[in-house]
Formats: structure tokens, sequence, C-alpha cells
């Protein structure tokens, strides 16, 4: 019986360790998959959806308004002037219920529109109450 067990608890540890969850967004157009499951992001803190995107957001900023929401894109300035605009409209919209304090005077010059590991900690807390995500990559 104890070897019954140690073997249980050996398979446990091997599998809970060797499992890592996947991301929901392993390419730019698999944004749609978060939309399709929005109620899983709705009333949660916005890093938790962040966690479920894999490719970098090169390009973001966020916008003041009723809602407030920032929008990130995943290629950056100089690949969105040199692509037909045809190929360059994906754009994630996530909308959060408190105010955004996003200002481009105080952000780095020239990077005004970077999304940094700093965003994460300080939007991250912000709540997510919608999803939009229009076009393609």
């Amino acid at each position: 019986m104890k070897n019954t067990l140690k073997i249980f608890a050996m398979l446990f540890i091997l599998m809970s360790s060797s499992c890592k969850a996947q991301q929901m967004v392993q390419t730019p157009n698999d944004a749609h998959k978060l939309k399709a499951n929005e109620l899983q992001f709705i009333n949660k803190p916005l890093k938790n959806l962040l966690k479920e995107i894999k490719p970098e957001i090169k390009n973001a900023f966020g916008t003041l308004g009723d809602p407030s929401y920032f929008s990130f894109r995943f290629i950056n300035a100089e690949e969105i002037q040199h692509r037909p605009i045809e190929n360059n409209s994906l754009g994630l919209y996530i909308y959060v219920k408190e105010p955004i304090d996003w200002n481009f005077n105080k952000r780095p010059k020239g990077k005004e529109y970077i999304w940094t590991k700093e965003d994460v900690e300080k939007y991250g807390n912000l709540t997510v109450i919608r999803i939009k995500v229009i076009g393609k990559d």
C-alpha cells in the first residue's frame, strides 16, 4: 500500500511539474480567441488577460474616455508604415473600468507607443470590462 501511494505521489509531482498551461494567444491572429473567451476576463485584472498573450505587444497606447481603453498592436510603427494597409489592421482593444493615466509627455521620447514591463505593473490591476478585436494580421 505504501508503495502504491509513493508511486501516485511521484506521478503527480512529475505531471504537475512537466505540464504547463499554453497561452491562449500564440500568434497575433489568435487574438480573436480573447474575444471568444471574453467572459473569462470581464471584471478581472488586466494582468490576467496579458498573461494569455504570447506574441510581444510592440505598439500600445491608452485612451482616456468613458470607458478608457488600451489599443495593442503586435507590430511596431515602422512595420505599420511599410505594410500594405490591409495587412496591418489587427487591433486588440481592451476597455477598462478605471481611468487610464496615459500621458505621452511623461513617456520616454521616441518610445511613447512602446508597451513595457513598467506599464504592466502600472496598469495590470485595472479592471477589464470589454474586449474588442478588429481586423486580421
